[in-house]
């Protein structure tokens, strides 16, 4: 999953680089937000995930929908680098419901909502730029049958580090077309017996939309 990511974020440096060789360039931010759309997918194979939700591998829902919303705050530029600060929330999405009902399975809905505090490194422009950024921060991952309140699992706040890549090309003054790639590494869930705790699990999320300054 990572050799995609290294390639998707050396491309998309590549392409900023490009949008942003206007002389005299502008400087980057110094206020962005940013309103992604998502696609993430949640694992399939993870019979430890499953167990703590006492849920069967064919219920895990996979794939989904998602968004992001950021913003950031940009220092002035030091040489060919300018540091940024600022949050990310992202909330993912996704259910599944058996295609046979006779077959046993249950229907089963899945969230993941997390924040953070960001710290990014940007090269480019202020017309456009790319960037390495990371936090850390807390996620709430909710797995259960579809019509349950949800177990004291489903709202334990877990520790989460975001780490990727992405780039803004602006097409206006104030408007840019952004994409962002990034690894949410998730800590294992605390047992709550007779179940055992969720693993310990890496997401890749590709996420494109806006962003505005």
């Amino acid at each position: 999953m990572r050799l995609p990511a290294i390639v998707i974020f050396f491309l998309i440096t590549a392409l900023a680089s490009r949008a942003s060789a206007q002389d005299p360039p502008p400087r980057i931010g110094p206020f962005v937000v940013d309103v992604h759309m998502s696609l993430p997918a949640f694992p399939t194979d993870s019979q430890q995930l499953a167990d703590s939700r006492s849920l069967t591998l064919g219920e895990l829902p996979g794939r989904g929908l998602g968004g992001q919303v950021g913003a950031h705050y940009y220092f002035p530029a030091w040489h060919a680098l300018t540091v940024g600060l600022g949050g990310e929330v992202m909330i993912a999405r996704a259910s599944s419901t058996p295609a046979d009902p006779s077959s046993g399975l249950r229907s089963v809905d899945e969230r993941l909502v997390s924040a953070s505090p960001q710290l990014s490194f940007n090269f480019g422009s202020g017309h456009g730029w790319s960037y390495l950024s990371g936090g850390i921060g807390r996620a709430v991952w909710a797995l259960h049958e579809a019509g349950l309140e949800p177990s004291e699992a489903d709202v334990e706040p877990l520790q989460t580090v975001n780490y990727g890549g992405g780039a803004r090309w602006f097409i206006k003054n104030h408007l840019a077309f952004s994409l962002d790639v990034r690894f949410y590494e998730i800590r294992e869930g605390t047992p709550i017996p007779p179940v055992p705790g969720s693993p310990r699990t890496t997401l890749f999320i590709i996420a494109a939309g806006i962003s505005l300054k």
